[in-house]
């Protein structure tokens, strides 16, 4: 349990479907600078329920674009801080088994909610959900080709036997105009609404790993 109530039960629980929207960055798509990431996170009728803010250093961003370390902090309309999301710098190839790609998310901030770990496997992103206890909980599984040129992209939820999918993550297709200039994203999440709010966190913070691990398009990116 938490140590206190926090506005993270009062709006996420309620939530089965989160959009998350990159925001435009003007300096970014004018001269393909790569900036730092800010996002807002809506509910399904396109109300802003939290905004994110990707922090780390300009090196981070120029010479390890993809596999950066970051920290993203969320926070509600009062500008709390709710969540705060903590990728090491690691590697995301399948080359390197040993040093994968994880991340762990707080929430209230210096609590533990939950862990991604990416999974091993020579043809398909795999990652999987942990709780505070770092006990497995969910698989995300996603497609062997994240391109999406002209359709959406899901990533599926599932059950830890990889049989039943509980939900997906979902990038949509933006336009040839959006994709090819700038490196702003839209995504979908869709979970059960008893899912345990905690989880749901975590699987926000897979949505930033995902986004930045297969869909950065920064040129100056490794």
């Amino acid at each position: 349990t938490y140590p206190r109530p926090t506005i993270l039960f009062i709006l996420l629980k309620q939530l089965d479907e989160i959009i998350i929207h990159q925001q435009v960055e003007l300096l970014e798509a004018i001269l393909g600078t790569e900036t730092s990431s800010k996002y807002e996170i809506k509910n399904r009728l396109g109300q802003r329920v939290y905004s994110a803010v990707e922090e780390n250093g300009c090196f981070d961003r120029r010479l390890c674009s993809p596999v950066r370390a970051f920290t993203m902090r969320i926070a509600d309309g009062a500008g709390r801080e709710v969540i705060r999301v903590i990728r090491p710098l690691r590697c995301s190839s399948c080359c390197f088994p040993c040093l994968l790609q994880q991340l762990e998310v707080q929430s209230p901030p210096g609590t533990v909610a939950g862990y991604v770990v990416q999974n091993w496997d020579p043809f398909l992103p795999k990652f999987t959900i942990q709780n505070q206890s770092k006990e497995d909980v969910l698989k995300i599984i996603g497609p062997c080709a994240t391109c999406g040129c002209f359709e959406d992209v899901d990533f599926e939820i599932k059950t830890l036997n990889e049989m039943t999918t509980i939900g997906k993550i979902s990038k949509y297709w933006s336009g040839f105009v959006n994709n090819v200039f700038t490196n702003t994203a839209n995504f979908g999440i869709q979970v059960p609404v008893d899912l345990d709010v905690r989880i749901k966190a975590v699987i926000i913070g897979a949505c930033f790993l995902i986004d930045l691990m297969f869909f950065e398009n920064s040129l100056d990116g490794l």
